[in-house]
């Protein structure tokens, strides 16, 4: 009896412990992400990690990461001019995502092209 007392006292510690680690993304500065550029998803696919968001640029080819995709039509802010990992914001939903810029600054052929290459 005494150690299992002991081992459910050591759990409920562990668990404290590792809840207070997690990092809290509830809070969105919206007016940060506001005045980022802003982008339409225009292509999204289920069976695809990739998808295309249209910007003032041009268009950029994401990879998504985690599973995350938004859908089409879905307005999103961030860097979408610069190689790498990047945070998003998804309006609609209040959430911020990571994705991969693989190409920007696209002509509409040139994304179509891009996601030939990258999904199949």
């Amino acid at each position: 009896m005494k150690k299992i007392f002991t081992l459910s006292i050591i759990t409920v510690g562990l668990l404290v412990f590792f809840t207070g680690c997690v990092r809290d993304r509830g809070y969105v500065d919206e007016s940060y992400w506001l005045s980022q550029d802003r982008g339409e998803v225009v292509y999204s696919d289920s069976y695809c990690n990739y998808y295309v968001v249209e910007t003032d640029y041009g268009y950029t080819v994401l990879r998504a990461l985690n599973g995350y995709r938004p859908y089409e039509g879905t307005i999103v802010y961030g860097n979408f001019s610069n190689y790498g990992l990047r945070d998003y914001y998804n309006r609609s939903n209040g959430l911020v995502f990571t994705a991969e810029v693989k190409e920007y600054w696209l002509t509409y052929y040139d994304a179509q092209a891009a996601i030939e290459y990258y999904c199949y």
